[in-house]
């Protein structure tokens, strides 16, 4: 890149990377593999790398899309199940970085509390506290913020009328006792989305009884670890494992955005087909009404899977059971419920959902003064107006997270190349006049959950128009970071 050199320093960089999960370690590849002239750094906050699959400890913590999407398209997920556990895949993050090198670029116990850019040198500096005390300042000319976007500290507050008047004890999955025995137990789970849905199935398998309490209910997809097309693929392609991944990955790419697409055009018919398969998977002591009829259409909520039917297989055992209703009361170890049921139990868990946060909480300003991310307006999904030289990963809602996150790393990585090529030290999206009188805003998630309708005043702004739109099809994101424009609704200032 143009950029004059900062001053010579062990804390200054070319681009430094806020986070070491998924998003932060796909960064470092794209960044070493195609702008290998760069400095690059990754601040972790927290004591190892894997961002998600390091913090949660629940039961069962498994991926909620395919690991064949969701890895990365750099090391390719080996195993033959789509879904993975936790510890799998933090192991899988661990190893790909250790591959590349890229574990040796990460500054451990490193949390990030503010950024601040100087438009006069065109520099960031990030304060940050090592290991708890040791305060720091680093430097760059380009941040790129990995962190996600829940709150790593503070879980969503829901209100449960008499929460504290139970007398067992109350676990929330965010924060999971490791040594928590329920065996023989009487437990409750509180929610129906997808830590709901993973977690029932291990906790019946030694608990007395699990019951999933919620409010409404939610879709729940039985999907194979296996299906027939990888089956054939792997086995008349074992010769040719390159393909095998390729086609496989394909296949879980196409998939999704097909059904997203059908249940867009015909939201009926595919409710009425959910409900279909739903009927075949449940035990005739649960009725699908009202236990499985959500308010909304398929992919209006993200969809819960379950590998190979693992949720209903615990609900037809018996050892598991559904509840849907508000809840009216808790006093001892009794819910009570408005329509008059009441559910005993030791052990409630409420995985009632995540508390949103952008950039973890960061403090950023510009040339002094604050920046308010939830005022402004996000330029193709990964750029932010008015913040210069700084980008964001946020993945797709329908779609594994890895896809989003690598369509930013490389069309940020091509940014780069441009900005070397052209001599270029500055890049800030705008909106242009006509933008700012009739720009419109929409959900940068494009979801209607509780957690995401809560916490939209914590994220930025998708508009409704030209480049501000919020991104939702892969296939056309990753030609775009190929070969789209990348210069409209941005002004690139080069260097004097």
């Amino acid at each position: 890149m143009a950029w004059q050199p900062l001053e010579k320093g062990e804390n200054n960089y070319d681009v430094v990377i806020v986070g070491a999960g998924i998003s932060g370690i796909n960064f470092a590849y794209r960044i070493q593999e195609r702008c290998p002239n760069l400095s690059y750094t990754i601040l972790e906050g927290r004591h190892e790398m894997g961002g998600t699959w390091s913090l949660f400890k629940y039961p069962g913590i498994r991926s909620d899309s395919d690991l064949f999407t969701f890895g990365f398209p750099w090391r390719p997920w080996k195993e033959n199940t789509a879904i993975a556990q936790g510890d799998l895949i933090k192991q899988y993050v661990k190893d790909s970085a250790a591959a590349y090198g890229i574990d040796k670029r990460i500054q451990y116990q490193t949390l990030v509390s503010g950024a601040q850019y100087d438009s006069a040198n065109k520099t960031w500096t990030l304060a940050a506290t090592t290991k708890g005390t040791e305060k720091r300042t680093i430097k760059c000319r380009f941040m790129l913020i990995c962190t996600g976007y829940y709150d790593y500290e503070t879980p969503l507050q829901t209100e449960i009328p008499g929460i504290n008047d139970f007398k067992g004890e109350v676990i929330h999955p965010q924060f999971w006792p490791e040594k928590l025995d329920y065996t023989n137990k009487e437990v409750v789970i509180i929610g129906s989305g997808a830590t709901a849905i993973t977690v029932l199935p291990v906790m019946s398998e030694t608990a007395k009884r699990v019951t999933m309490l919620q409010r409404s209910p939610s879709y729940v997809m039985a999907i194979p670890q296996e299906d027939a097309l990888e089956k054939f693929i792997r086995r008349w392609f074992n010769w040719f494992p390159a393909f095998q991944h390729a086609a496989i990955r394909i296949k879980w790419i196409l998939a999704p955005l097909l059904l997203t697409t059908l249940s867009a055009k015909f939201p009926e018919r595919v409710k009425a087909t959910m409900h279909k398969l739903t009927q075949q998977q449940l035990p005739s002591s649960i009725p699908r009404d009202p236990h499985f009829t959500p308010r909304y259409y398929p992919w209006e909520q993200r969809m819960c899977m379950c590998p190979d039917g693992d949720f209903f297989k615990s609900l037809r055992s018996g050892k598991a059971n559904i509840a849907t209703g508000t809840i009216q009361n808790i006093s001892g170890k009794t819910i009570k419920l408005n329509d008059g049921q009441e559910i005993n139990t030791d052990i409630i868990v409420t995985a009632t959902g995540l508390k949103l946060r952008f950039a973890g909480g960061m403090d950023l300003k510009v040339d002094g003064k604050p920046y308010n991310v939830s005022e402004h307006f996000v330029w193709k999904g990964q750029m932010l107006q008015d913040l210069p030289n700084a980008a964001f990963v946020v993945g797709y809602v329908d779609a594994s997270w890895t896809l989003g996150a690598d369509a930013t790393a490389q069309l940020i990585t091509r940014m780069f190349n441009q900005m070397k090529k052209e001599d270029v030290v500055e890049v800030i999206p705008q909106l242009s006049a006509q933008e700012k009188k009739t720009m419109k805003e929409s959900s940068l998630l494009r979801l209607n959950s509780t957690y995401v309708t809560k916490g939209k005043k914590t994220l930025p702004m998708a508009g409704d128009q030209g480049q501000w739109v919020p991104r939702s099809n892969y296939i056309r994101d990753i030609f775009m970071a190929w070969y789209g424009d990348i210069k409209s609704g941005t002004v690139w200032v080069r260097g004097v």
